[in-house]
């Protein structure tokens, strides 16, 4: 009797416990839809060639985001060149090098703390450092060099994890073949975990674009149309500073909607790439 009234008890757990993840996902899904379906509908009628293809102009009264687009884009190419050997190369340390532990867990707890950290108080930092400190002023190098910091943890933690997933005996059999230490790194580890180090590398492609608290105080909102090594000297905005502008300064709703569907657009891609590289990697891994 008591073993019956236990199984049933237990069936009623698993099928309420189904039922609550069942409705989370649902939730979760329909939420997700909903933000997809609003932006696009709002944003995709005001998308216009001329939008994407002209700067703005007081004179003639045209609104264009040509040049957020490319200052996001320096943006992302800057932020990217610094921040992955900087983060790979300690990962790499910390993984393969480094012996004190203890230094190890203190280095790890550091980049954790930093990965929690608001991203306005990166701006703040990024302003009295690089801006004044350094002398950089308003540009989108200090933007980028404030963003590199912010970056740097999830570059070494996804980094650290993919180099833990090769097997130890991929190393031995390496040593045991007389291959030195960076040998090994760079030929048997690097290899072996690269699907990791890519997904890592977009997934911060995807914050770096998505980011604006921080480059308010150290890019600025300039719209000026220029190449890369003048526009990164410069103040400039991008997409979605451009996107707090127009909507919040300018009420120019419209094009406010239309830039934040072309970030979902992106965003989608950005996670699509995410999952493509690694699901390539992981299938050339298997053969």
């Amino acid at each position: 009797m008591k073993s019956e009234k236990l199984a049933a008890k237990r069936r009623f757990y698993d099928k309420a416990m189904r039922s609550f993840m069942l409705i989370s996902v649902a939730a979760i899904s329909a939420l997700v839809l909903f933000l997809i379906v609003y932006i696009m509908a709002k944003g995709l009628p005001n998308i216009s060639w001329e939008l994407l293809t002209t700067k703005p102009s007081r004179l003639k009264g045209t609104i264009g985001i040509l040049p957020d687009i490319l200052n996001t884009i320096y943006i992302v190419i800057s932020t990217l060149l610094i921040v992955l050997p900087i983060g790979v190369g300690a990962a790499i340390y910390l993984t393969e090098y480094a012996t004190n532990h203890k230094l190890v867990s203190i280095i790890e707890y550091t980049t954790e703390t930093l990965s929690g950290i608001p991203s306005i108080i990166y701006g703040l930092v990024g302003m009295i450092f690089f801006c004044e400190f350094l002398h950089l002023g308003t540009s989108l190098l200090a933007g980028s060099l404030t963003l590199v910091i912010m970056n740097l943890p999830t570059i070494m933690r996804t980094t650290q994890e993919s180099l833990k997933t090769v097997p130890q005996s991929y190393r031995e059999g390496a040593f045991g073949l007389g291959a030195g230490k960076w040998r090994v790194v760079r030929t048997v580890v690097l290899p072996g975990c690269v699907d990791g180090i890519i997904t890592g590398c977009i997934l911060s492609v995807g914050r770096i674009m998505g980011e604006t608290a921080a480059l308010f105080y150290t890019a600025g909102f300039a719209h000026a149309l220029s190449g890369f090594f003048e526009g990164m000297v410069n103040s400039g905005a991008t997409l979605t500073v451009s996107l707090y502008v127009y909507a919040k300064e300018n009420g120019e709703f419209e094009v406010a909607f239309a830039i934040a569907s072309i970030l979902m657009i992106l965003t989608v891609l950005i996670n699509l790439s995410a999952s493509l590289v690694q699901s390539y990697y992981q299938k050339r891994r298997s053969l």
